[in-house]
């Protein structure tokens, strides 16, 4: 996304253009699953002194307006990406640790519609496939 597309998001969920906002959501956009202390240092870098709860502010309201998506893989640090509303899922590879897009599940998949009987509102469903990426997998392989 560019700093346009930044900006449209941003008013089309009837929040102000700032400066720490347009930080978070490049430093994001160029570092795909990226932790929150990762996002500070690099915020800083780019505005100079920016406080932490900035940032936390920041990254809390981006989320609340489904412009950010926010995984917690295994219990771990909290991990954003630009919401693109595209139903992906994620590999969490076991080898690197490394966060990685997987395309949605397609064909039959009945673990994702619950049952009907508990009258459940479910807003989304959040797969994480857990093994090896590609990389990993490669470099596995190579070594055999």
């Amino acid at each position: 996304m560019s700093d346009h597309d930044f900006k449209a998001a941003l008013r089309g969920a009837g929040l102000r253009v700032t400066a720490p906002r347009l930080a978070v959501l490049s430093v994001i956009s160029e570092s795909k699953h990226v932790d929150a202390e990762t996002i500070i240092t690099e915020v800083r870098h780019q505005l100079g002194k920016v406080s932490q709860q900035t940032v936390y502010d920041t990254l809390h309201a981006l989320t609340d307006v489904d412009i950010l998506r926010c995984m917690t893989p295994d219990g771990g640090a909290s991990l954003y990406e630009i919401e693109h509303h595209d139903n992906h899922h994620h590999l969490l590879c076991h080898s690197c640790g490394r966060l990685v897009d997987v395309a949605c599940a397609a064909g039959e998949t009945p673990c994702i519609h619950p049952p009907e009987e508990g009258k459940l509102t479910i807003d989304f469903a959040e797969v994480i496939y857990h093994g090896m990426c590609a990389e990993c997998t490669a470099a596995a392989h190579s070594a055999a």
